[in-house]
């Protein structure tokens, strides 16, 4: 067996189909079959019962997986600690992100990234904070860039930005004028909101800490559509500073400021804790955060380090 057939056990295995897992791994589904029969042929047993597009373990195929997860993890130590001999970090970062990260926060991590380390390719994943998180966890990326907080035992967090989330309004619009405007007031006019996510819930919480009841005109599933919502005269809504200073400078919103009401916001990259950092995982760290770290050397499994 091969480290190929290996791979492509397990993610039969993740997505419980043949034909997803050909598609994730950009082969045709008969290549896919080829290669689990011929390591069921190899370890003498069925590992999937297959009952029309339904895919399900054997008994020998929940034995078998924790060894071949073993045998990749092994591997990726082997290739990890002959990288680390090279001074230049090298290989591929794959990192997940909303929309609106990806293109107001990231680009200048990245460029950066880039300048200094020209050998290692960025590959970037556009994805919302859910699926951005279960990413991580199922090592289809090295890191993600997610709000917080964020709880899990399984995660490292490093936060890598934080502004303030702001009420926008259409340019021209009767509250613009006004030096603050209290919570209150916004209940008379449309409010567009984020369908789902960390923004929503923050948005969410301040209405009901002041037990109120905002007017929806209408849930959006992204914040730069809503933005040109906005734009377009839609209704008010709220919005990272980030993402408006550019439309604000250039007339075509309004921020309005809310008295007494700050929402702060905090962006944070994570990834597994039990993670091997590659000379580039570390060296993309340090951009994003700002802050140097200690390079620790690959450690084989079942040894500890000194």
């Amino acid at each position: 067996m091969d480290f190929e057939q290996l791979r492509t056990f397990l993610e039969v295995c993740r997505l419980r189909s043949f034909s997803r897992a050909a598609e994730k791994l950009m082969v045709t589904q008969p290549a896919i079959s080829a290669q689990i029969r011929t390591l069921e042929n190899e370890v003498g047993a069925r590992l999937f019962d297959r009952d029309g597009g339904k895919v399900t373990f054997t008994a020998a195929g929940k034995v078998f997986e924790p060894f071949a997860e073993h045998c990749l993890e092994c591997h990726n130590h082997i290739t990890v600690a002959i990288g680390e001999l090279h001074r230049s970090p090298r290989g591929e970062i794959s990192v997940s992100a909303n929309e609106a990260t990806s293109l107001y926060v990231l680009p200048t991590v990245f460029a950066q990234f880039k300048r200094q380390y020209s050998r290692v390719g960025l590959s970037i994943v556009r994805a919302d904070r859910a699926r951005s998180i279960e990413s991580v966890l199922s090592r289809e990326v090295d890191f993600g860039v997610v709000s917080l907080p964020l709880k899990d035992p399984r995660l490292l967090v490093d936060i890598i930005h934080r502004d303030e989330v702001v009420l926008v309004a259409p340019k021209n619009h009767s509250l613009a004028a006004r030096e603050s405007v209290k919570l209150p007031e916004i209940l008379q006019h449309s409010l567009l909101l984020p369908k789902q996510g960390r923004q929503r819930e923050l948005i969410e919480d301040l209405f009901r800490t002041y037990e109120l009841q905002p007017r929806v005109a209408m849930e959006v599933e992204s914040s730069e559509l809503l933005k040109r919502l906005v734009v377009a005269g839609l209704g008010m809504g709220f919005l990272p500073r980030t993402n408006v200073l550019g439309d604000e400078k250039m007339g075509a919103l309004e921020i309005i400021k809310l008295d007494g009401v700050r929402l702060n916001r905090e962006l944070a990259v994570v990834y597994r804790k039990d993670k091997t950092l590659t000379r580039a995982a570390h060296a993309f760290l340090e951009i994003a955060t700002g802050r140097a770290r200690p390079h620790a050397p690959a450690v084989p499994p079942g040894k500890k380090q000194k």
